[in-house]
């Protein structure tokens, strides 16, 4: 809690089975953290997703974000029956039109979000995907874990000349990588997931590289901290969860300093 506002529960992240993100939340929420309950449209109908926003209301899950989400491996056994009823931005468009009806968000305003892939784009780029999901009721997306700086910064001035800054917050996704070979594995089973391979390299010759894979991710958190558009960042790590807190006390952003 002194390090980070919030904590991101992914919706059975890489197909895997997980606990329910709404389980989880109500957990932290106990436990005095605010969750952002991630809801994917894979796997469910529509019946089954209006009743996970209405536990959200219920249990004061006010963050939510909306998407798509993976498929399931190869090797899960026996398979599930596929299913894909809507969309992430109709998810979005469902859960914005709950939020404006004072019967069912009772316990306050659902805040929604929902994901976009950092690129560079060209200039007059219009913006489809993301101008869909922020009409649709987005007020905030997580970028896709990008460790391209430069690319980042084009993005979201490409971004801000669309003028959809003003309508919603960019929450900019990194990771917090402990070896070369976490950094491969990172690229080869999270879709859309942005590695340099100047990162990979500073790894692999890293005498200790799960401390330059921290320094890395310090640098990284500076930087975007100079980013005016950047509203926060999001950090992910695929191994070691504790290296989280100290990258940010290294980076002097933790919410002590800041306050």
């Amino acid at each position: 809690r002194d390090y980070v506002d919030a904590i991101l529960i992914t919706d059975n992240q890489s197909g895997r089975i997980h606990m329910s993100t709404l389980a989880a939340g109500a957990l932290l929420i106990a436990a005095g953290v605010d969750p952002i309950v991630q809801l994917s449209c894979r796997n469910r109908n529509r019946i089954s997703l209006l009743s996970d926003l209405l536990g959200c209301s219920a249990l004061g899950i006010t963050s939510i974000s909306l998407v798509r989400g993976d498929r399931v491996p190869d090797d899960f056994q026996p398979r599930p029956k596929a299913i894909m009823d809507v969309n992430a931005t109709e998810l979005i468009r469902i859960a914005n039109i709950m939020r404006k009806d004072e019967n069912i968000a009772s316990e306050g305003n659902f805040f929604l979000g929902g994901v976009v892939t950092a690129h560079a784009p060209k200039p007059g780029w219009p913006a489809k995907n993301i101008t869909e999901k922020v009409d649709a009721g987005a007020q905030f997306v997580f970028t896709h874990s990008c460790l391209d700086m430069d690319l980042l910064r084009t993005y979201m001035q490409r971004l801000g000349e669309t003028k959809l800054l003003w309508r919603c917050h960019v929450v900019a996704g990194i990771v917090l990588l402990s070896s070369a070979e976490d950094a491969q594995w990172v690229i080869k089973n999270r879709p859309n997931v942005i590695i340099p391979n100047d990162i990979i390299t500073r790894l692999s010759n890293a005498k200790d590289p799960e401390k330059e894979g921290i320094q890395i991710c310090v640098e990284q958190l500076q930087e975007l901290s100079k980013m005016p558009a950047i509203a926060g960042a999001h950090i992910i790590a695929s191994e070691k969860l504790t290296n989280i807190p100290m990258a940010i006390r290294k980076s002097g952003l933790n919410k002590k300093n800041a306050n």
